[in-house]
């Protein structure tokens, strides 16, 4: 079913078109405050240059192509042109009607679906993951769960650090200090090893050459090289995918292609570039040339892909993935989840494989940027000591610090219980803060305001669709009874909650199609508020009209199920109680 806006626009364009023989943008949109109706179109002012007429004479002949529409309240010309538009309550209670009916509660599926590779994750094997790694997850898993909801084909990939010079260094380390490979070690082990590797190549020449030839060892196929990479990279998966599944997101094993996955690849490629002409020898380096790209002196920049000693990069795998993402997985939109720090080289790897690869202008590369995570100081948010907070054990606080918060709501809870609520409650508050902000820019992590039960939070939110279910405990209501019972709006403020109700195909569909997914949280929080301000003026369970009654209680219902539908494409949980 097309929603109202689509339903408005189509009208509109049509009555424009039988005015002026014109097809034009009526630019509709919702209105912003009530004095203005439901929603406004402003297409008036841009068209009355066009055709010479003042913009007002334009809306009124407008108006009058669609006062016969059952669909309107109210039509009337604003201002220099606009036009206000009340919908008809009886249209209003029909179109929920419809809404409620539907499972996916109004959303069409797309006509055109597109294959889209979202890139997230990016951990680094036998690293313990950290605060950085946060809103690469969160934020990237609420696109694969927007996309594949209406209905576009998502392949998750992990691209993972799982190669290259640092191996060769840990592996030495690891067989000069006695590694035993069939002893378990924990994961904390591992990373502190690193760490002491890392030291000692950084001042031990002797062992930084060993470590060198490792590198080549491993990548030639030495078997003892090739056996303590694999077991570092499985331990570093289980290690992962714990927290993947503790912070709910999809990304399972079966999703990392890491730097290892390319490796073939890179030779034949620069080959292959080489031969083609895309690729240019320069001072021995095999670089890219690309047009744009200069540096402080105003020297042109190569994209470099093969170093002087016939070594590879990071630019290289990328290149190498882009490739196999393009051709073998046939996607034609890859967003990249990486932190803004990484503009420069996306836009150059860009450019680099449009140049490459012949990619046409309708296979979308996107690198959605975004900022970091500041501690309540403005600066990036660090330990004690001065090191990054481990992500394992930014999971465990918001569980502790939001089963504090629960207990002091609802101290009767059983343990069982309050570790299910804390969970969802703690880790939901997390990756709402996270969301709720524009992803492009830095935020300040709060634990208070992230797990206040007030405002635009997760906590509030999830207490909104907890409260709506202790209406139907307490009116001991049956919903599967009165489901197909009428929506009747006879208040402003059904209006108003119907207005809202009304508009989540839209902003589902714009943050599909935008990647802005702050605009699904603040719609979400509308909603809760709106609903709340409707709750409090309208007696859901003590009207003495039945049927008012149950079409209150309908709306109630399908508040929660948008809240619900809403967290979810959030990747957040919802509970019927607290």
């Amino acid at each position: 079913m097309p929603s109202i806006k689509e339903t408005l626009i189509n009208l509109f364009k049509n009555a424009i078109q039988t005015s002026y023989g014109l097809d034009v943008d009526p630019v509709i949109q919702y209105a912003n405050r009530p004095e203005f109706g439901d929603f406004q179109a402003n297409f008036a002012l841009g068209l009355a240059k066009r055709l010479q007429l003042k913009p007002v004479d334009i809306a009124k002949e407008v108006i009058a192509k669609l006062t016969d529409e059952a669909m309107f309240k109210k039509l009337e010309s604003s201002g220099p042109g606009f036009i206000n538009i009340t919908l008809a309550d009886a249209f209003l209670a029909s179109h929920l009607q419809h809404m409620a009916q539907d499972p996916r509660l109004g959303i069409e599926i797309e006509a055109k679906p597109r294959t889209v590779v979202v890139d997230y994750g990016g951990a680094n094997v036998a690293k313990e993951m950290h605060v950085g790694h946060l809103r690469s997850a969160i934020i990237g898993d609420a696109f694969v769960r927007i996309l594949s909801f209406v209905g576009h084909n998502v392949i998750r990939q992990n691209h993972l650090g799982d190669w290259g010079t640092q191996f060769g260094m840990l592996i030495e380390y690891l067989l000069d200090t006695g590694w035993q490979a069939d002893k378990a070690h924990a994961y904390s082990d591992l990373n502190a090893l690193y760490k002491q590797s890392k030291q000692r190549f950084d001042i031990d020449e002797v062992f930084a050459e060993k470590a060198r030839n490792r590198v080549v060892a491993l990548q030639s196929g030495d078997p003892t090289s090739r056996a303590i990479w694999k077991q570092l990279v499985d331990e570093s998966l289980h290690h992962f995918q714990e927290i993947y599944d503790k912070l709910g997101v999809l990304l399972t094993e079966n999703d990392a292609a890491g730097e290892s996955f390319y490796n073939d690849m890179l030779q034949p490629l620069t080959q292959e570039l080489e031969k083609n002409g895309h690729a240019q020898l320069d001072d021995g380096a095999l670089v890219i040339a690309l047009d744009g790209f200069v540096d402080p002196n105003g020297k042109p920049v190569p994209f470099l892909i093969r170093k002087k000693d016939g070594g590879f990069l990071y630019a290289t795998t990328d290149l190498a993935a882009m490739k196999y993402r393009t051709k073998n997985l046939g996607a034609t939109e890859i967003l990249y989840v990486v932190d803004a720090r990484q503009k420069q080289h996306f836009d150059m790897l860009f450019a680099a494989a449009r140049k490459a690869f012949d990619l046409p202008e309708n296979v979308k590369l996107e690198h959605t940027a975004y900022g970091a995570v500041l501690g309540e100081d403005h600066k990036p948010l660090k330990t004690r000591s001065g090191e990054s907070v481990k992500l394992i054990d930014l999971l465990n606080e918001a569980e502790k610090r939001a089963s504090e918060v629960v207990l002091q709501k609802h101290p009767n809870l059983t343990p069982e219980e309050l570790s299910d609520i804390a969970r969802s409650v703690g880790i939901g508050a997390l990756k709402y803060a996270d969301l709720r902000a524009d992803k492009i820019k830095d935020y300040v992590f709060s634990w208070e305001k992230m797990l206040a039960f007030e405002g635009n939070t997760g906590p509030y939110l999830q207490n909104a669709y907890v409260r709506i279910y202790a209406i139907f405990r307490k009116g001991n209501i049956d919903l599967a009874k009165i489901q197909h019972n009428s929506i009747t709006i006879t208040t402003p403020f059904e209006h108003v909650l119907a207005i809202k109700l009304s508009a989540l195909p839209d902003v589902v569909h714009a943050v599909a199609n935008h990647l802005q997914i702050h605009t699904l949280c603040d719609y979400l929080y509308d909603l809760a508020s709106t609903f709340h301000r409707f709750y409090e003026h309208c007696p859901v369970l003590t009207d003495e009209n039945t049927k008012i009654r149950d079409s209150r209680i309908l709306l109630c219902a399908l508040t929660a199920r948008t809240l619900q539908l809403g967290l979810n494409l959030l990747g957040i949980n919802v509970l019927e109680k607290m």
